[in-house]
């Protein structure tokens, strides 16, 4: 054992001579860094998936063909199948990192897959009690703010903010250094939450999509003033501690002195696994009801169209593929700079991912690449 040790070392040292596109760090895809209780390990051929076809994926992530990726993790019948940490250029909320060395405990920007945690905490509220119903009209929370309860915005719901179907005149179609930006209006100014309270109403509820994270800031003001504790202190209380999550952070909006909602959460890659876990298990952690199954249900299918291709849930996105043996619908949480919880319900399988690649686009080899890679490594498709 010592002897593959020293050779082992050695070819670290060799590798590092000759230089690569990325710096990686190697974690095996058979054993996790380290074990942990809440996961069984195996092989990929085990579940079905061809060694050979994952090999290759992870090959290509070592040598920068899918670029500036920092974790990958496949999760499928039941069993942790891949874990992989890579080195990489990286950000927390904008602020430079440099580069890091991930592994299986450091905490990762989330963007806006801090979206869909919001979404578990007003699905663990409503089951509270604290909320009545997904139709409760939100200015049943905002009691300061009604000089904004018209024009339209007094038909507006908990469930239009969730399915961010608001009608509020609202842009983040543009690039996050655009002071055009509607988010980063919303950052900058002095009141968060009446900045978006008073924005125009230019649809009707309900009938069309519109990417909104300030409609995720105003759900987790009302988990702050129905509950008590901010949305982190909740997700923490009711969501983190269940799961075993113990370490996280969320960043605080200068716009409302709270965190961060609609991007600021961070967590592990294992983490965001155990996230992704309990929505497969339909909100079950450890034979424990910690999400309603409704909720879990309601969250992962489409709601309303998208204008490309797919629906939105309850802030989760619903994904139209085509792979080689037809359409694939998946859902997902969805971060920027790649940040991925995929779920494919079909064949009981996560996949989690996560990368530096913030506000970068039209990357071709990113998440969606590496879900299809994934999926054409099935040696049977049913």
């Amino acid at each position: 054992m010592k002897q593959i040790q020293i050779f082992a070392g050695i070819l670290i040292l060799v590798f590092s001579f000759l230089g690569c596109k990325q710096n990686v760090e190697k974690v095996s895809v058979v054993e996790p860094l380290v074990a942990d209780a809440d996961f069984t390990i195996t092989k990929p051929a085990e579940v079905g998936l061809n060694p050979q076809v994952i090999s290759e994926l992870i090959d290509s992530i070592q040598t920068g063909n899918y670029p500036n990726r920092h974790s990958l993790l496949i999760y499928k019948d039941d069993k942790l199948v891949v874990e992989e940490y890579f080195s990489g250029k990286d950000e927390n909320w904008g602020d430079d990192l440099g580069i890091v060395s991930y592994n299986d405990s450091l905490l990762h920007d989330m963007r806006s897959v801090s979206k869909s945690i919001v979404s578990a905490c007003i699905g663990i509220a409503i089951a509270q009690g604290k909320i009545k119903s997904v139709d409760q009209p939100i200015f049943d929370f905002f009691e300061d703010y009604q000089q904004f309860n018209s024009e339209g915005r007094e038909d507006l719901t908990i469930k239009h903010l969730l399915t961010m179907t608001s009608g509020l005149k609202w842009n983040e179609d543009i690039p996050y250094d655009n002071p055009e930006n509607s988010e980063i209006q919303m950052s900058n100014s002095d009141d968060g939450i009446g900045f978006v309270l008073s924005r125009e109403m230019v649809e009707k509820p309900g009938t069309v999509w519109q990417y909104n994270g300030g409609t995720t800031e105003l759900l987790a003001e009302i988990i702050h003033r129905v509950s008590g504790q901010n949305v982190h202190e909740f997700a923490k209380e009711y969501l983190f501690q269940p799961l075993g999550i113990s370490k996280s952070e969320w960043t605080v909006s200068p716009a409302t002195g709270t965190p961060a909602a609609a991007s600021g959460l961070r967590l592990s890659s294992r983490d965001m696994l155990k996230f992704g876990i309990l929505y497969l298990q339909e909100g079950k952690w450890n034979g424990e009801q910690i999400v309603p199954a409704e909720w879990v249900t309601e969250s992962l299918k489409s709601s309303i169209s998208r204008p490309d291709e797919g629906g939105y849930g309850y802030q989760f996105w619903v994904i139209d593929y085509s792979s080689g043996s037809g359409p694939l619908i998946i859902p997902a949480a969805v971060g920027n700079g790649d940040q991925r919880i995929f779920y494919d319900l079909k064949n009981k399988m996560l996949i989690v991912t996560t990368a530096g690649n913030y506000n970068q686009w039209d990357i071709e080899n990113n998440a969606s690449a590496i879900l299809l890679k994934v999926y054409s490594s099935f040696t049977s498709n049913e």
